[in-house]
């Protein structure tokens, strides 16, 4: 299961929450999951500003989607090659919540950097109006993440035991 959505829905929260219950989590934001790279700069910006990008390595993605050493997997992050990927997924949820509420969480979270900056913050924002919307069109489940973490990890885990 692929849960994916813009900084500050709770993606990381959600993932450790389900790891701490036992199941196999990758948080593609860690790890060498994914990496850095320049982009063309007439793309526009992205999360990290004009001509670089974060993407997942595509390799190890791969190696990861192919190997079946549990009964269920939970992949957790946002990146523009995502989609490549999607046939692979049983289930995409897009985990999204209010712009105010991921602003409250950016500039407050004590687990990553990514967001306190004035700058990163207001790209977040502009790629929400963007971005967003392309990742509703693709899940089959949304989940508003104003609730609570467990609220939310109980949603996630009724999808999967359907």
């Amino acid at each position: 299961m692929l849960l994916t959505g813009m900084s500050g829905t709770g993606k990381s929260t959600v993932i450790a929450q389900l790891a701490a219950r036992g199941y196999k989590t990758v948080d593609t934001d860690y790890d060498g999951w994914s990496e850095i790279v320049a982009v063309p700069a007439n793309g526009g910006e992205t999360g990290l500003g004009v001509g670089r990008d974060q993407l997942w390595r595509e390799d190890r993605i791969a190696q990861l989607l192919a190997t079946e050493d549990a009964d269920v997997l939970f992949v957790s992050g946002c990146a523009p090659n995502q989609s490549k990927f999607y046939p692979q997924f049983d289930h995409i949820v897009l985990l999204s919540a209010p712009a105010a509420v991921m602003t409250e969480r950016l500039v407050t979270r004590a687990n990553n950097p990514y967001g306190k900056d004035a700058d990163e913050l207001r790209r977040v924002l502009a790629l929400k109006q963007t971005v967003e919307p392309m990742l509703r069109r693709a899940a089959g489940l949304e989940i508003d993440t104003t609730v609570a973490p467990d609220q939310v990890v109980e949603r996630i885990l009724g999808l999967v035991s359907r």
